[in-house]
């Protein structure tokens, strides 16, 4: 079986697409774009960026990272999203409201998102607030796996009502590592019933909810000797068969130091789609999205059965649902309503 095309998802570097990067969205191989901050201004820039993109590429997959707090890429002129750990924090008294404000905050992000123009956001956060992991930190709901998993439910809830497919990450669970998977390689040495017990239960409690996971660049090596995006046992023995998932698998960034444990990028992009992740993410080195490409490339021209038949049905389901106009958006009763309703929280509540 061959390769199918469109399992890279690359970044951009400005606020335009550059000549290279015209001729690059041509290859189809490349299934995707994330946006990251420098590509964005304000939202009419963001909107004619977008749309240049879909005029070479009007099947790609566009996504962000719009978590809230600190991992918000969309800034100017879209509504200030609290740290998830803030409505954690707020279920403690009043988990009613708390319940009300996830599927709200789920579904306004989500409209903003795609009003943008993009496909998906990828959120939301998973992971266990164990107080270990910094780069985790307030990104996640909660300590506790019930209120995680209500407050995430709903949250995706809200972002299925809006029309965007959910993400959750990082499986099996980042929180119990002090390492940031960005700069070093985490290992998770707890036994593998404790992380079963523990980190993977949100996984377990958000199933119905969840559309797609990206695995954490973590190793838990009581379990398996690579890290969980290379681990067939996590993504196929684990996630696939004993859980039933049958969603979209995003590796995390590949350029990321954690990531190296696998060997170089064309080692990086085979172990990755060896053990069954449906894209790749190659972000911030475009010679090593460039090596990821060429290594693709290979594959298909060797005919290699690298990725899973399946995964381009998969992938469709990760477009976008809806897609509502800005001005419209911002003049709706909704989100109007729901937009103060943040303002006034976050003006009330911090960390």
């Amino acid at each position: 079986m061959a390769i199918k095309s469109g399992v890279l998802m690359l970044d951009l570097e400005g606020l335009k697409l550059t000549a290279d990067e015209r001729v690059l969205l041509r290859n189809p191989h490349i299934g995707g774009i994330i946006l990251f901050s420098r590509n964005v201004a304000e939202p009419e820039q963001l909107l004619a960026l977008n749309a240049s993109i879909r005029d070479i590429r009007p099947d790609i997959l566009l996504a962000v990272d719009q978590e809230g707090g600190r991992v918000q890429r969309l800034k100017e002129g879209f509504t200030r999203l609290p740290p998830m750990l803030l409505l954690g924090q707020h279920w403690q008294k009043h988990p009613e409201e708390a319940l009300t404000l996830a599927h709200d905050t789920g579904w306004l992000m989500a409209s903003e998102v795609l009003a943008a123009g993009f496909d998906f956001s990828f959120a939301p956060v998973l992971d266990l607030h164990t107080g270990r992991s910094e780069v985790i930190g307030n990104r996640a709901f909660a300590a506790e796996t019930d209120t995680l998993a209500a407050l995430a439910n709903a949250f995706m809830q809200g972002m299925h009502e809006a029309g965007m497919a959910t993400t959750g990450k990082h499986f099996p669970g980042h929180g119990s590592v002090e390492a940031d998977s960005h700069l070093a390689l985490p290992i998770d040495d707890r036994p593998l019933d404790q992380i079963r017990a523990q980190d993977l239960q949100p996984f377990v409690r958000c199933m119905s909810e969840l559309d797609a996971v990206m695995p954490a660049h973590v190793i838990y090596s009581q379990a398996d000797e690579h890290c969980a995006g290379f681990s067939r046992f996590w993504l196929q023995d684990i996630l696939r068969r004993e859980m039933g998932f049958d969603g979209v698998i995003f590796s995390d960034d590949l350029v990321m130091e954690a990531a190296s444990a696998a060997g170089d990028m064309s080692q990086r992009v085979e172990q990755a789609l060896l053990a069954g992740c449906d894209m790749l993410l190659v972000c911030n080195n475009r010679g090593a999205a460039l090596e990821a490409l060429a290594a693709v490339e290979k594959a298909a021209q060797m005919q290699s059965s690298l990725i899973d038949p399946a995964s381009s049905a998969r992938l469709a389901g990760m477009r976008r649902r809806n897609t509502p106009f800005w001005g419209v958006l911002q003049q709706s009763p909704r989100w109007q309503q729901v937009h103060k309703q943040l303002e006034s929280f976050l003006a009330k509540h911090t960390l």
